[in-house]
């Protein structure tokens, strides 16, 4: 393990590794979208401990939890209204662009990668999406600013036609992870040789399991994080820093280009 954290060497040792691989594959957490307001599960003063999320068998047990659920969600938007993709969205999303860059891994539920420009069928999204809703029965996509009034007028947690509860398309505590983005993440890890870690604490599961299983496979596994991460040992680089500034040079400067 190599561990840097001088801000131009951590920039220039990503450059090398981005034009040295293959197929590069980024797993992002939530340190990814602090930049652009979005707050993190656990620092101390997260909006999140406020609003703390509802398990989802309370939520499916209780019509009092789930209109919680809907309070809360709508509280979290409210503080992220507006919030624009910072530097390592958009520059992961140039490296896409000039095929730096394969798949992109996220724990993340902010939308804030495709905002960025990244192409929506190579964004794997393991945890959901909280810009829309789903019934958790028959499935059909519901709008939050459809669904939004509604609540506020009633206080009743939205219902589908069919009768299911309505739930914001995130995975709460409890859920099950979705089963095709777990088939999709594994088939990015297993199939590049660079796997960037970003952002992220690496200690949910079963998310954090990809980077080792990319490692596993052969990949050079690079994390870059404020924060240690329980994997930076079994890591080949570890870049610590301002994630931001790590990635800014990458959102205006075509490593391509420069490879050429």
């Amino acid at each position: 393990m190599v561990v840097i954290e001088e801000l131009e060497r951590a920039q220039d040792a990503l450059a090398r590794c981005l034009r040295e691989c293959d197929r590069a594959v980024a797993f992002t957490g939530a340190g990814l979208s602090t930049e652009s307001g979005i707050p993190d599960f656990r620092s101390s003063d997260s909006a999140w401990r406020r609003h703390p999320p509802v398990p989802f068998k309370d939520f499916l047990a209780d019509a009092d939890a789930r209109a919680l659920a809907w309070r809360r969600k709508f509280a979290m938007d409210d503080l992220t209204a507006g919030a624009r993709p910072g530097r390592g969205p958009r520059a992961l999303a140039r490296l896409m662009a000039d095929d730096m860059l394969g798949d992109i891994v996220t724990q993340n539920i902010d939308g804030l990668h495709e905002s960025a420009g990244a192409p929506a069928e190579r964004i794997v999204e393991l945890h959901g999406n909280g810009g829309y809703a789903a019934c958790l029965s028959c499935g059909a996509r519901h709008e939050l600013a459809d669904l939004r009034p509604r609540f506020e007028a009633t206080g009743l947690a939205p219902e589908c036609a069919c009768g299911g509860p309505v739930k914001s398309a995130t995975i709460a505590f409890g859920q099950a992870m979705p089963q095709e983005a777990l088939r999709r993440a594994r088939r990015a890890s297993l199939n590049c040789d660079l796997y960037l870690a970003i952002g992220s604490s690496l200690v949910v599961y079963p998310a954090a399991a990809f980077p080792v299983l990319a490692k596993e496979n052969g990949a050079a596994l690079v994390i870059v994080n404020r924060e240690p991460t329980p994997l930076d040992a079994a890591a080949d680089l570890v870049l610590r820093g301002d994630i931001g500034s790590i990635f800014a040079p990458f959102e205006s400067c075509s490593l391509r280009a420069s490879t050429s």
